[in-house]
């Protein structure tokens, strides 16, 4: 499989044109690029330019997603609000919901906002961080649709539905723990598909209690309810994968209950008749103004001191160092500040796609 780096310029200015030759206003379309390179800056490629053809530009095109954002509030006090998206860009959704629960944290302490009908909104990781930036503790999640089995089960019923926290610190980075509530995410299982690579075993589970390992067989059968993900901890209780089935149903009842969404099966995307139906996905975001407290000093100075002491502590044998939430991506971003995303072949085949579609004006470094 071969890579090249395109340099951050060139795909931002592609990304951002590429929304707007699909309908996106420009000053969403660049909401959108930022979240979406964002996830390539902290090397999570399984939501990064990866995913900006399938899951943005084509439920576009196929009418399941809208690509002008209605951003409507249901009711609001002075510390919560309730957001309809109208399945609009999960991304602009996202971000202006974050905001708003910034702003009430900062004039009330806290502020929390539950969204109903949106769609796929990125790295929850970005929202988390926006908090954080702003002195804030961050909290988001979101539903989507069915891919985990509960505990004894092996029929999809919850989504992968991230629990992310962000928390400030003292460091060059903050601590942000963005992760599914599944072993493995349907984006990482994507990326296996898309390198011709086999899914680890033990992270997919068919109806007759079998692991599967065929990454594309793994997607047309989650597509198709006949697999799915097993929750954090495994399959069965030996491994307490209850811990993972629990926090997926604690995010899927929040993204839910809060806003009076829609949830699990509602999610599926498929109508009555095997057509493309919009998700209508739900998100909840807190933000816990850290001056409410001891101040943000003081917290970034221990949750600081906490982070490196978990770091300087003994470490296995053979291990080389212990990280903290939020390290990794930031080494990342400092290997590839200077140059660029790197783009694997069948996302470069994407881009042209795109590309000669729109009519658009680049040539990228991957073209003889």
């Amino acid at each position: 499989m071969g890579y090249v780096t395109v340099g951050w310029k060139l795909i931002e200015d592609f990304v951002v044109d590429s929304f707007k030759g699909y309908g996106v206003p420009e000053e969403d379309a660049r909401i959108c690029a930022d979240v979406l390179l964002e996830a390539d800056r902290r090397g999570i490629e399984s939501h990064g330019v990866n995913r900006f053809k399938p899951i943005y530009l084509d439920r576009i095109k196929d009418g399941i997603q809208n690509p002008v954002t209605k951003f409507e509030i249901v009711r609001e006090t002075k510390t919560t609000a309730v957001v309809d998206g109208h399945d609009g860009m999960g991304q602009v959704i996202g971000k202006r919901a974050m905001q708003m629960a910034i702003n009430k944290a900062k004039e009330y302490g806290m502020g929390m906002v539950a969204v109903r009908n949106s769609t796929h909104y990125g790295i929850a990781g970005y929202y988390a961080t926006m908090a954080t930036e702003a002195g804030c503790v961050g909290l988001t999640g979101t539903n989507a649709r069915p891919s985990i089995a509960p505990t004894f089960g092996v029929e999809n019923m919850l989504g992968t539905n991230p629990l992310t926290f962000g928390l400030p610190t003292d460091e060059p980075f903050d601590f942000v723990i963005d992760c599914a509530t599944s072993i493995v995410q349907r984006g990482k299982i994507e990326n296996y598909a898309r390198k011709g690579l086999p899914t680890p075993p033990g992270q997919v589970i068919a109806h007759d209690g079998s692991t599967l390992t065929d990454s594309q067989q793994i997607l047309n059968m989650l597509v198709s309810g006949d697999a799915a993900l097993c929750p954090l901890g495994g399959i069965g209780e030996e491994l307490a994968g209850y811990k993972g089935y629990g926090y997926a149903t604690v995010v899927e009842i929040l993204s839910a209950a809060l806003a009076n969404g829609n949830y699990m099966k509602m999610l599926g995307g498929i109508g009555a008749n095997g057509e493309k139906v919009p998700y209508h996905l739900g998100h909840f975001f807190v933000a816990i103004d850290c001056e409410a407290f001891m101040g943000i000093d003081s917290f970034r100075k221990t949750a600081g001191d906490i982070c490196r002491a978990l770091r300087a502590s003994q470490k296995a044998p053979g291990a080389e160092r212990i990280y903290t939430a939020g390290e990794k991506e930031y080494l990342i971003w400092q290997e590839r500040k200077d140059t660029g995303v790197p783009v694997n072949d069948s996302v470069q085949r994407e881009l042209i796609q795109v590309r000669d579609e729109l009519k658009l004006p680049y040539k990228f470094p991957f073209e003889s």
